[in-house]
């Protein structure tokens, strides 16, 4: 385990699966998520069996708090390209669905997965595809840990009724080390 003063990030395990799945499928969580379809326990199992156990390139977290060993999040990053050193960051608070919370979880293991990401996998770049409606992320990532927008995906996303675009968001290790 990784841990710091509130949080540890641990390997997810096959017993946290059903609260994974019953996170995954909260509507305010998923419509932010590219899997919107609602999960079942069986979509869960083939997603741990091949990000967590079977792939390199993924590397998952359960966040866990410190003082009771309550699960109150997940975070990885994913999609990891070693030759350009990028990782696509995975991110969210499910303890009382909170997503993106304010009692410091969520800012204590952000920080705590690019620190491992910056210093552990030498990555050079972490990135993520944030939908525009989604601004408690987008404003968490760039005013709390300084994330630069990279670019747009035009209706990139249908949520609601309506298109909408994608932001791809970035940290290099250079900002990150400042």
């Amino acid at each position: 385990m990784i841990k710091v003063k509130l949080i540890g990030l641990r390997a997810v395990e096959r017993t946290d699966l059903p609260l994974l799945r019953n996170w995954r499928n909260i509507p305010e969580f998923r419509k932010n998520f590219r899997e919107f379809r609602e999960l079942n326990l069986d979509n869960q199992e083939r997603w741990f069996e091949k990000v967590v156990i079977e792939s390199q390139n993924d590397f998952m977290f359960v966040i866990e708090r410190l003082k009771d060993k309550v699960p109150v999040g997940v975070c990885g990053l994913v999609y990891v390209d070693w030759i350009s050193r990028s990782a696509d960051f995975s991110f969210y608070i499910g303890h009382q669905e909170q997503y993106i919370d304010n009692n410091g979880y969520a800012l204590e293991a952000a920080k705590l997965l690019l620190n491992y990401g910056f210093n552990n996998l030498n990555l050079h770049k972490i990135w993520m595809e944030l939908y525009e409606f989604d601004k408690k992320k987008i404003n968490f990532f760039t005013k709390k840990l300084n994330f630069k927008k990279d670019g747009e995906l035009r209706d990139n996303c249908f949520e609601g009724g309506k298109y909408w675009n994608s932001h791809i968001y970035s940290l290099l290790d250079s900002e990150y080390k400042k």
